[in-house]
C-alpha cells in the first residue's frame, strides 16, 4: 500500500468513477453561466452546460485560490502525511501558485509533512493522462519521490492536440483576433493547436473543414510519437459534448497505429468555457509535444 495521497484538480477532465476507483482527490474549479456559480465536478449541472453555452451563454471560470487549495491539502494530511498534487498547467492558470503557496505555508507549520507540487504543464485529460501514469506508478510500488521525478522527467512527452469548431471562442478568450475569427467562420478555417513545453495554448496551423481538422490531429500523433509508437498502452480523447466525433478520431487512431484502449470523457466546464461546444482533444505519450 502506497503511503503517500495522490490528488489533482478538476481540470483534469477523469471520470469520477475513475477518481473514486483509484483513490485519487480532486479540488474543483468553479464557472460561473447565466449568473450562478457552479463547481468544475457538479455533473448534473455539467449535463446543461454545453447546452447552454450554444443558446448564447457566456460562462466565465475561477481558478483555486490559495485558501481553497490550503483547506484541501490541510484535510489531506490528516489522512497522510505525504502528498503529491498533480496541478492544471501554470500557463493556462493560477492553481497550480495556489497549491505551491499553499503546501510551502502548511510545510512551514507542520515540519512532519511532506507535500509535493508539480506543475503537469497539462490540460484537459492530458493532465487526466498525467494523473493516470502516477496511479499506475503508485500502484507498482514505487515512492512518491520516484513517481514525482518521473513525472518531472517525462512531462514533455505528454502531447496534446486541440480542435475547436467555433472561433468566436477562442476569440473571446484573447487568443485570435476578431477578424480572423470572422474571416475564419466564413471560410470554414478550422485551427489545430497543441499545449507547448511551457504548458501555454498554441494555435499551430489551420485547415478547411472540420472532418480534416479531425484527422489532422491523428496525423499531428503521428509527427510527434516517434519512439513511443508502441509505448502506448491507452490514448485519451476528450470532447465538447461531441461523443460522435471524439470516437470517429478513437476509430482512426485504432487503425493507423493498433491501439485499442481509450478513455473518453467531455470536457468540463472550465476549459469548455474557452474551447467550446465540439472541441476534440486528443492526449498520448510522444517523443515531444
Amino acid at each position: 500500500m502506497a503511503d503517500y495521497i495522490l490528488m489533482t484538480d478538476s481540470s483534469a477532465d477523469l471520470p469520477s468513477d475513475f477518481l473514486k476507483e483509484h483513490n485519487v482527490y480532486s479540488v474543483s474549479l468553479k464557472y460561473t453561466i447565466d449568473g450562478v456559480e457552479y463547481n468544475n465536478d457538479d455533473e448534473v449541472a455539467a449535463q446543461s452546460f454545453y447546452g447552454k453555452v450554444r443558446n448564447g451563454s457566456m460562462p466565465t471560470t475561477s481558478q483555486v485560490n490559495p485558501q481553497e487549495a490550503a483547506e484541501k491539502l490541510e484535510e489531506l494530511l490528516k489522512i497522510s502525511k505525504n502528498i503529491l498534487c498533480l496541478a492544471f498547467s501554470s500557463g493556462l492558470s493560477g492553481t497550480y501558485n495556489s497549491f505551491r503557496i499553499a503546501a510551502e505555508e502548511l510545510m512551514e507549520e507542520d515540519e512532519t509533512a511532506n507535500i509535493v507540487v508539480i506543475d503537469s504543464l497539462c490540460a484537459s485529460l492530458g493532465q487526466g493522462l498525467f494523473v493516470y501514469k502516477a496511479v499506475n506508478m503508485r500502484d507498482a510500488g514505487c515512492s512518491m519521490q520516484e513517481t514525482a521525478q518521473w513525472l518531472e522527467e517525462h512531462k514533455q512527452n505528454f502531447v496534446h492536440a486541440f480542435t475547436v469548431d467555433d472561433l468566436n471562442h477562442l476569440y473571446r478568450g484573447g487568443r485570435l483576433s476578431k477578424v480572423a475569427a470572422v474571416v475564419g467562420t466564413i471560410i470554414s478555417l478550422k485551427p489545430v493547436l497543441h499545449v507547448d513545453c511551457e504548458g501555454h495554448l498554441i494555435n499551430m496551423f489551420n485547415v478547411r473543414g472540420r472532418k480534416k481538422s479531425l484527422s489532422a490531429l491523428v496525423d499531428y500523433m503521428d509527427k510527434t510519437i516517434g519512439e513511443y509508437r508502441d509505448k502506448n498502452d491507452i490514448v485519451f480523447i476528450s470532447h465538447g459534448d461531441n461523443i460522435e466525433d471524439a470516437q470517429f478520431v478513437a476509430d482512426e487512431i485504432k487503425k493507423r497505429f493498433g491501439i485499442e484502449k481509450f478513455l473518453i470523457n467531455p470536457i468540463g466546464p472550465t476549459i469548455g468555457a474557452h474551447a467550446g461546444p465540439d472541441t476534440i482533444a486528443l492526449f498520448f505519450m510522444g517523443d515531444h509535444r
